[in-house]
């Protein structure tokens, strides 16, 4: 009874619950493991325990549970809790102990039961006796169902009882690494580092590439891509993201010599797909991941995104191919990706009037004769990779 309510949390997830039962097993094994690893992540001892519908997290030091666990694809909600026995008595008595705590007289205030095989009592009975009881101890409250200023959750489980007053929003979602591999093309800009948060609270386990303009690129893309994949790595504390740069100064010489300066940024985006494609045969990925969303620049109408991607022959995936942008700041700065002065991370390389309707034809034809093949196989010896793991980047 005397239990710190800071040190046991209560994790609910959504839609795993409506596997069948050997996934929901495999889903529900695979989110305890990122949930461990987020705890030894953070330096903490704890323990990590299923139930058909709950995931009880315990632990003995002063981290944070409650942050820890709303950064974990999977969970909907997290609720510090104290624990006691799943007797009437013991629920109600818990129930009234931490309603004195927030209670005031003249408080519109609500119980909220809920009972899963324990016999001798009905979730209704067990709520109003909770409420009756909460009533006698604080004079002056109201009970309000519909809009309570406040309310108590009870849970009287075969395991043991719950009480807790308090759900703090996960990100919902299926466990990260439940939905396979795939390569993700990451910028210093908004969208990319969107979608691929998009895919990975959709379980997939992310490959990070990055093509390198160099002199090309604004003095702060650097800074700003490091900063995207540092926020997109606290989505999945304790767990490494693999990230790999291409220095391609010379590819994008390559683009600027090009005799027809509008074609520089179809022939760029294929390109790059061009080698992601091989980063994700070599890494056993399932696809590629972009930011594109539809009609926001010239290289993402139909009609290009269509010649973009002729010849490759694994699935490309655009999360956010019907956002606005609105939307996708919002997301943004959910995630931490959002800057409001992010500096300049223009391209030289950006024709005046690009073309906003392409031949996939005339695509293959440039990169044949201008040896664009040639030099994107080249820059590939050059490649780095390094780790982000909880918010910091070392070399592989």
């Amino acid at each position: 009874m005397e239990q710190d309510i800071r040190k046991v949390v209560m994790v609910r997830f959504g839609e795993i619950f409506l596997k069948s039962e050997p996934v929901r097993r495999e889903f529900l094994n695979r989110l305890r493991d990122n949930i461990r690893a987020g705890l030894k992540g953070a330096g903490a001892e704890g323990t990590v325990t299923i139930t058909r519908s709950r995931v009880l997290v315990s632990s003995g030091s002063d981290a944070d549970l409650v942050s820890l666990l709303s950064h974990i694809f999977g969970i909907i909600d997290i609720a510090q809790v104290i624990t006691c026995t799943n007797s009437m008595e013991d629920l109600c008595e818990t129930a009234v102990r931490l309603a004195k705590i927030h209670l005031l007289p003249g408080t519109r205030f609500a119980v909220r039961a809920r009972r899963e095989g324990v016999e001798g009592f009905t979730s209704q009975e067990l709520a109003a006796e909770a409420g009756s009881r909460i009533i006698d101890t604080i004079p002056g409250l109201k009970v309000d169902l519909t809009t309570p200023e406040y309310e108590v959750y009870i849970e009287a489980r075969k395991e043991g009882g719950m009480v807790y007053d308090t759900r703090i929003p996960g990100p919902g979602g299926l466990p990260y690494g439940t939905q396979g591999k795939a390569v993700s093309l990451i910028s210093a800009g908004i969208d990319s580092p969107v979608a691929a948060w998009l895919m990975m609270r959709r379980g997939v386990r992310m490959v990070f590439l990055h093509v390198e303009p160099g002199r090309y690129g604004g003095p702060d893309t650097g800074r700003n891509l490091e900063k995207n994949l540092v926020a997109l790595s606290r989505w999945i504390p304790g767990l490494e993201l693999p990230f790999i740069s291409i220095p391609a100064e010379p590819f994008y010489q390559a683009l600027m010599d090009l005799h027809e300066p509008k074609l520089r940024c179809v022939i760029c985006k294929h390109a790059m797909l061009k080698l992601a494609l091989q980063y994700a045969k070599k890494a056993g990925c399932d696809g590629i991941v972009t930011g594109d969303n539809l009609g926001q620049v010239a290289t993402q109408t139909l009609y290009n995104l269509a010649s973009i991607s002729s010849g490759i022959d694994i699935p490309v995936y655009r999360p956010l191919i019907g956002y606005d942008k609105e939307e996708i700041i919002t997301l943004a700065r959910k995630i931490g990706t959002y800057s409001s002065d992010p500096g300049d991370t223009s391209c030289a390389a950006l024709p005046t009037r690009p073309v906003t309707r392409s031949d996939a034809g005339e695509i293959e034809e440039i990169m044949e004769s201008s040896s664009m093949k040639e030099i994107i196989q080249e820059i590939q010896k050059s490649s780095v990779k390094k780790i982000i793991k909880n918010g910091i980047i070392t070399d592989a």
